[in-house]
């Protein structure tokens, strides 16, 4: 048992080392012997624990997805929610905390960009089959209709997660809240819904 948590340690104390330095210098600019100096262990203790730097940056991206998937997946197990609020609450709980704000800001240098990348991968692949799970729950439930749910919102997640993000497109707050407004309006026709079903909902919730 003692081993167990020993080997959970030290493999967490170089996540979060790798982590905080491919922030700060960028993945591409860091390199394994930036790591090992930072901890102040021997290169055969880090390969005993990833087999190179990008295993680690996987490690990394794994971690911010699980702690966005704990939070959906609460969510979608809520039998008190219904398809509409469960689907307004896991867009609501894709939103980052005050203290992730930093590490995401450092994300979008561009030496982070295949980190960055695999970030955006892993929230698509990852809540798209969710989304579609609520999707579906609503046809059951003739609260609106939609042909082809999954598509859609890998569709709508892949649209939303990059023309939001200052890290690939430079927009001013302005910007980003007529990307907003274009892309709920997107979602009730994919779903089949008057206009201005979800609009006001959204930012009222954005704004609390």
């Amino acid at each position: 048992m003692r081993i167990n948590k020993e080997y959970e340690e030290r493999r967490e104390e170089i996540i979060s080392t790798a982590k905080k330095l491919f922030y700060t210098k960028g993945y591409d600019s860091c390199t394994v012997n930036d790591i090992l100096r930072e901890i102040s262990i021997a290169k055969g203790t880090f390969y005993y624990y990833f087999k190179s730097k990008e295993e680690v940056m996987d490690a990394i991206v794994a971690q911010n997805r699980d702690k966005i998937m704990d939070r959906v997946n609460g969510i979608r197990m809520n039998e008190e929610l219904s398809p509409e609020d469960k689907l307004l609450s896991v867009f609501m709980a894709m939103n980052i905390s005050e203290e992730e704000e930093q590490g995401i800001e450092e994300l979008h240098k561009p030496g982070n960009a295949l980190l960055h990348q695999k970030v955006l991968n892993q929230m698509v692949t990852s809540l798209a089959p969710i989304l579609a799970e609520v999707i579906s729950e609503g046809i059951e439930k003739k609260i609106w209709k939609c042909e082809y749910p999954l598509g859609y919102m890998e569709i709508f997640l892949a649209a939303a997660l990059t023309l939001t993000d200052e890290g690939i497109f430079e927009v001013d707050e302005k910007a980003q809240q007529n990307i907003m407004i274009a892309l709920i309006s997107l979602l009730e026709k994919m779903l089949e819904v008057e206009s201005n079903h979800f609009l006001n909902r959204f930012f009222q919730e954005m704004n609390r």
